[in-house]
Parts: structure tokens; C-alpha cells; sequence
């Protein structure tokens, strides 16, 4: 969107109700990205405003117990209340003891705050890029549905629309058929990235490849290979459903289905590295092919047991780079870290917030086709 498309966005006379943004505790560093985004496209088109950001707090009493407190008027907003359930670092006292806040705390929270909106705003909006309860997604034996019982609750609790970001089954929107519910990839926000940041980077079908790390990533990795018309091969998990380690099924083997990788710069698109141990065994497994670079992307890079094994990869020459966004809490470490490379997305919340605040239509903010086009132009990809 250029300016002409912003200033579209911060008509006066066509919002749906005064915007209000409120960043909870878990996302203030995002939520602060956005706001800059809002407030500069405001005033550079004659809608002078401070800030869009609404003061808030969840405190906690020393028993553990908690409360929403927002600490301004919200009357007639339509307000976004982003969230990343993911945030790992906040922290509280219980009982004189400091805990990580969970997802479950988080969630807790989120529906705290909209408690305290007391039915006053004009409109609820959600933007939860890590879909809380995201991983259980369905049912296969006698346990919960983690996922669609909370977008259940949030309906019942008067939210209008949910925005997440690359979920890891879309399909979950089904426990809530009547209400808003976006799920977005930041496709073109990637390749943004990697064309900033590597060297020499031609994503043509005669030096690049898109490799997807299992059946289950196939669409997004698909996506990739098909707007830059370059081959897509594919990763086969064999797992041993005879026993669970973690939750999971542990993976006995990766069986790879595909063109010849020998040569090429190879891309693999998740959406989240967790322990890791999967993408690096795919990478080694690419590696005894004869592949080129690797470039490993998640959108939420969590990596949960820590940075030593990418680390020792990358020192190695089996990884290149990893790329992921800011959507959700990163480690200082990982950030220092000489192989990993951020993608921001706060720009593109910013345009969904706006748009959605006008009532116009999100499917070019959603749709990224035509800016990936533009940018393949730019740097002369054919």
C-alpha cells in the first residue's frame, strides 16, 4: 500500500469508531512498532493524534490471583487488543516465588482485560498472532480441544473478530463460524527479509528450491514454490505411534520426495521450530543430497531447548540462516545470534488494524501476490 492507500485509511468520516490499540504486557515491544505505524500515517494525513495506545495492567495479588485494570476511557472504541500468549519472560510472585507466565496465564489475562472493557467499547478485536491452544487442534483419543473451546469463549465474551498469524490448523475457525477470523502468512514480509539479508540470493528454479519439512507444512511451502515457479520437494516424518515422548510421537526417520537438491539453495518453511531437532535433521539429510545453502524460516522461532545445536549448525556449514518474525518473545541471545535473521511484521498489523478499522476490504492485506511480484520485478527475478 502506498500513500494514497493511507490516507484512504485515516478518513475521519469513514471509521467505524475511535481507534484503540491496547498492547498487553506480553506484547508491548510489537505493540509499540504498530502504534508508530498508525499514529505517523494519522498525522502525516491530517488526523493529528498523540498515540493510539490505551494504558492497561493486569496486576497480580501475592496469592496468584489476578485482575484487568485498563486505566482509560474505552467508551464507543473499536479496540484491537493484541496479544502474544507466547511470552515466556513476563513474569509474577506467587507466594514469594516468581513463575513464567504460561499460555494459560496469558489467556487468562486477555479475557481479564476484556471483563474490564465492561461492555462499554464499540467493537472487541483480537490479535493473537500465537493462536492460544493452537497445537491441540483436534482430537484423536479422549482429550481436550484446547483451541476451539477458548475462540468459544472469546465469542461468548462479545469479540468481534480474531486476527492470527500462520495457525497451525486454520481449519479450528470452525468452532466459531460466526465471527471474524483471519489467519494470516507473511509471505511476502519473508522474502522482504531474505533479500536484505543474503547474499547473492536468487530464488529462480535454476539455483533455489523449496523443500517443505513434512506433509503437514505442504501448503505454505507450496505457496512459495509456486509464486516464484521454483520445484517443491517434500520431507515424510515416519513416526513410531507406539509410544508418546513429550506428547509426541517420537520421528524414527525423514523420507524424502523430490527433484535433485544437489546445488541449489534450499528454502524450508515451518511454522514453528520448537526444539529444532527436526529442521536440523532435515538440513543434514538436504546436506548428504549435495544442497547448496539451507535457510530455515519459522514464524514463531521459540526454540525451546535453547540455541546450542543451531549454534554448533551453523559453525558447521549445515545451516546458512534462520528466519522469523517478531510476532511473538525472542531471546536476546537469538537475537545477537549471527545466523538469525527478524522478520517485522508490525507494519503489516498496522494496515490490518487500519483497514479494519474503516470497514474496507483486508483481502489486499491478506492476499500478498502483487507486492511479491513487485519485489521479484525489483531485483529482476525471472
Amino acid at each position: 500500500m502506498g500513500s494514497k492507500a493511507e490516507k484512504i485509511l485515516f478518513d475521519n468520516n469513514s471509521r467505524v469508531a475511535p481507534l484503540g490499540l491496547l498492547a498487553m504486557d506480553n506484547a508491548k515491544e510489537l505493540g509499540e512498532k504498530v502504534n508508530w505505524y498508525l499514529t505517523n500515517w494519522a498525522n502525516e494525513n491530517e488526523y493529528a493524534v498523540d498515540t493510539f495506545l490505551v494504558e492497561a495492567d493486569c496486576p497480580r495479588f501475592s496469592s496468584g490471583d489476578g485482575k484487568g485494570l485498563i486505566k482509560q476511557t474505552v467508551r464507543g472504541n473499536d479496540l484491537f487488543i493484541l496479544c502474544d500468549v507466547g511470552n515466556y519472560n513476563i513474569k509474577y510472585n506467587l507466594f514469594g516465588q516468581l513463575n513464567c507466565m504460561s499460555p494459560d496465564d496469558h489467556f487468562q489475562d486477555l479475557k481479564r482485560l476484556i471483563q474490564a472493557a465492561s461492555g462499554k467499547t464499540h467493537r472487541i478485536n483480537v490479535i493473537m498472532p500465537t493462536l492460544y491452544g493452537g497445537r491441540q487442534h483436534r482430537r484423536n483419543y479422549r482429550e481436550s480441544l484446547d483451541c476451539a473451546v477458548a475462540l468459544q469463549e472469546l465469542q461468548a465474551m462479545g469479540v468481534s473478530n480474531i486476527l492470527t498469524f500462520d495457525a497451525h490448523d486454520p481449519r479450528v475457525q470452525n468452532a466459531i463460524p460466526l465471527m471474524g477470523f483471519d489467519n494470516i502468512i507473511p509471505s511476502y514480509q519473508v522474502l522482504k527479509a531474505m533479500f536484505r539479508n543474503i547474499d547473492n540470493f536468487k530464488p529462480n528454479k535454476d539455483h533455489y528450491m523449496i523443500v517443505s519439512p513434512d506433509e503437514g507444512a505442504i501448503n505454505r511451502n507450496m505457496y512459495y514454490a509456486s509464486i516464484l515457479g521454483v520445484d517443491l520437494g517434500m520431507f515424510y516424518k515416519r513416526r513410531d505411534y507406539s509410544t508418546v515422548v513429550n506428547g509426541r510421537n517420537p520421528i524414527v526417520a525423514h523420507e524424502y520426495m523430490g527433484n535433485d537438491v544437489a546445488g541449489k539453495d534450499i528454502f524450508v518453511a515451518d511454522d514453528i521450530i520448537s526444539s529444532g531437532e527436526s529442521m536440523l535433521d532435515i538440513a543434514i539429510e538436504l546436506k548428504k543430497r549435495k544442497a547448496g545453502r539451507i535457510f530455515c524460516y519459522a514464524t514463531y522461532p521459540i526454540f525451546t531447548n535453547g540455541l546450542e545445536q543451531f549454534n554448533k549448525a551453523y559453525a558447521d556449514g549445515i545451516i546458512d540462516g534462520v528466519f522469523g518474525t517478531n510476532l511473538t518473545y525472542r531471546t536476546p541471545e537469538l537475537l545477537a545470534s549471527p545466523w538469525f535473521h527478524e522478520v517485522d511484521c508490525a507494519k503489516y498489523i498496522a494496515y490490518y488494524i487500519a483497514s479494519l478499522n474503516h470497514d474496507l476490504s483486508i483481502s489486499n492485506v491478506i492476499d500478498p501476490h502483487s507486492k511479491i511480484q513487485a519485489l521479484l520485478k525489483k531485483y529482476e527475478i525471472k
